[in-house]
């Protein structure tokens, strides 16, 4: 049984293994609360999930160890479970889902694992890694439903009480819901008042069907730039955990990620991927009644492939209004786009892009003209729209 002795012996064990991430003030992210920031993004392997695999390899018997160690993940957990394994000398497979990015895939193989890459999502790899343990005698280690690992990552949530004083609320991601178990068990046991709140992608809420639901949920599908929180169903001891422990629990979507992506590199320069950023796009677009509150978000893993940030900066840009295109119909006559132009410059306006069009336009001499703007904001898009109507233009 899970228990606040066995996370505290996992502190221990994982003493020499794990790095401990300080607690940092975030500035500029979250205007209507005070946000601190857990950065699993800088552990070793990148994500939280190395405590919890560590921690449960650590305690297999002689036995389970020989016969080698086998586990599914969209990524972070493998190479928790690759790194932990090498360290003790342990052979270990991961099935990961053929998605899972690139960069995760290689970094899971350089930690001293093979790898298995299946078609689907998280959970066709977590079937296909139980038929081989069945066929090849692997033992299993799981990447949320297991006490071991639930009490691995409750260390994060002895790290922040140990970090910081006073604090009203721990927002937290939610997959398949052992990351939150963990935390929200040990904090409920050692400072009950704090609440601690889950978030789920709108596109993979499985957790918070399950809990407005009152039983387990299984989805059909999953669809989310945030892979590492893309789980078609939960564990049975984490939803059991989380419908104890837990005191609310909301979803954002794929955008609102994008946008506190950008907001992390920008203002607190820090990298995290979609599951990571989860619970700051919670708090930065007010999920939870949090104002005037001492906050801790966990940035839970900073695992992003290159090629897939520069389009969710692309997507956070679009978002938050700093990027924005403007399609004007106008008549064919020189001399227009200069006019155009020297509207958005008086503006503060920075034209980053010009595509001239024929089409069907009401004037046989009309044309059409889309302009790529970087812009502050969305009322800075909507001043310079209103200056170029003044100015007799038709914004379509």
């Amino acid at each position: 049984m899970l228990s606040l002795d066995k996370v505290f012996n996992a502190q221990t064990v994982l003493k020499n293994i794990i790095r401990e991430t300080n607690v940092v003030r975030s500035y500029g992210i979250a205007q209507n609360c005070e946000l601190f920031l857990k950065p699993e993004n800088l552990q070793i392997t990148g994500s939280f999930k190395v405590r919890g695999s560590a921690y449960k390899i650590a305690m297999l018997s002689e036995e389970e160890k020989q016969r080698g160690v086998i586990a599914c993940s969209a990524g972070n957990h493998a190479q928790g479970v690759a790194l932990a394994a090498t360290k003790n000398g342990i052979r270990s497979l991961i099935c990961l889902p053929d998605s899972a990015p690139i960069s995760k895939v290689e970094a899971t193989k350089g930690f001293g694992a093979q790898v298995c890459l299946v078609e689907g999502c998280y959970d066709d790899a977590y079937q296909k890694a139980l038929e081989l343990k069945e066929s090849e005698g692997y033992t299993f280690v799981h990447p949320f439903d297991d006490e071991n690992v639930i009490a691995g990552q409750g260390t994060i949530a002895l790290e922040i009480l140990n970090d910081l004083d006073n604090i009203d609320a721990i927002v937290v991601p939610i997959g398949g819901g052992g990351l939150i178990s963990g935390i929200a068990y040990t904090v409920k046991q050692i400072r009950p008042s704090v609440k601690v709140y889950g978030v789920q992608a709108t596109g993979a809420p499985s957790m918070y069907n399950s809990i407005h639901n009152g039983k387990i949920d299984s989805l059909e599908s999953v669809s989310t730039i945030a892979d590492g929180i893309a789980v078609k169903k939960p564990g049975e001891n984490t939803y059991n955990l989380v419908k104890e422990y837990v005191d609310d629990i909301a979803v954002v979507s794929d955008d609102e990620v994008a946008s506190a992506i950008l907001a992390l590199i920008e203002k607190q320069k820090m990298i995290a991927e979609g599951a990571g950023a989860a619970a700051v796009a919670a708090v930065m677009f007010n999920k939870f009644d949090l104002e005037g509150k001492r906050v801790v978000a966990v940035v839970s893993g900073g695992n992003i492939d290159v090629t897939s940030l520069s389009r969710v900066i692309d997507r956070g840009l679009l978002k938050s209004g700093r990027s924005s295109s403007l399609l004007i119909e106008l008549i064919d006559k020189p001399g227009q786009l200069k006019h155009i132009s020297r509207i958005i410059a008086d503006c503060g306006g920075n034209v980053t892009g010009v595509h001239y069009e024929k089409g069907n336009t009401e004037s046989v001499n009309g044309c059409y003209l889309r302009i790529e703007m970087e812009t502050r904001d969305f009322e800075h898009v909507n001043l310079i729209t209103q200056s170029l109507r003044n100015e007799g233009f038709k914004i379509v």
